[in-house]
């Protein structure tokens, strides 16, 4: 049942493009963990919250094979940008290419390195972010980004469902890392919040 309302969804949603499928299907052949590449669906909600928000920059932690910065570069108006951070130095090699052969390659910058150390050494700007990288630091990216949000700015942060293993008592650092980062969004008043139980959990968190 569940497959068939994916193929059901994926018929009733805007088309995947096929760029981004030949992406997609080069990141299951090519890559260890290709269940980390947003996917049809996945991507077309990214580009609609974009196209929804405007933001001027968007800021990525965790850019994987890039399926899902280009999936937000295609939402991006003239003259905006987005700022991908992949701290994995051997990712770079399957995933620039992708990047800059794509339409969107002028809207986006890639960057090898961890975002924690190199965010703050930047002047940037940003009215919406999306991460999705390391899960034992979520609540470390969460603390960098919000006071570098605008009122009004979004926060877009994935898996935070965990495969249902939010609900169990765990030791794995991954698990309790995003418990935590749960437990610290929705105990702050700073914000909005909700969470999407689309694939493995997105949450949208408002700056108010």
């Amino acid at each position: 049942m569940e497959e068939a309302i994916d193929a059901y969804i994926s018929r009733h949603i805007d088309e995947e493009g096929d760029y981004l499928h030949a992406l997609y299907r080069d990141t299951n052949i090519r890559l260890l963990r290709p269940r980390m590449a947003s996917g049809h669906l996945q991507g077309r909600l990214l580009k609609m919250l974009v196209r929804m928000i405007r933001p001027r920059n968007i800021v990525e932690i965790g850019t994987y094979s890039g399926y899902s910065a280009l999936s937000m570069a295609e939402g991006l108006e003239e003259g905006s940008m987005l700022y991908t951070f992949e701290i994995n130095d051997e990712q770079e090699d399957f995933t620039r290419p992708w990047i800059e052969g794509s339409a969107y390659a002028d809207k986006i910058r890639f960057c090898i390195g961890d975002a924690l150390e190199l965010i703050p050494r930047m002047s940037l700007t940003f009215e919406m972010a999306f991460v999705d990288g390391d899960k034992r630091k979520y609540t470390d990216y969460y603390d960098m980004l919000l006071p570098r949000l605008p009122h009004g700015g979004y926060i877009i942060a994935d898996n935070t469902l965990w495969d249902g293993h939010v609900l169990e008592e765990s030791h794995d650092r991954q698990t309790t890392g995003i418990q935590a980062f749960n437990d610290r969004v929705a105990a702050d008043d700073r914000v909005e919040k909700v969470i999407l139980p689309i694939r493995d959990g997105l949450t949208l968190i408002r700056k108010k």
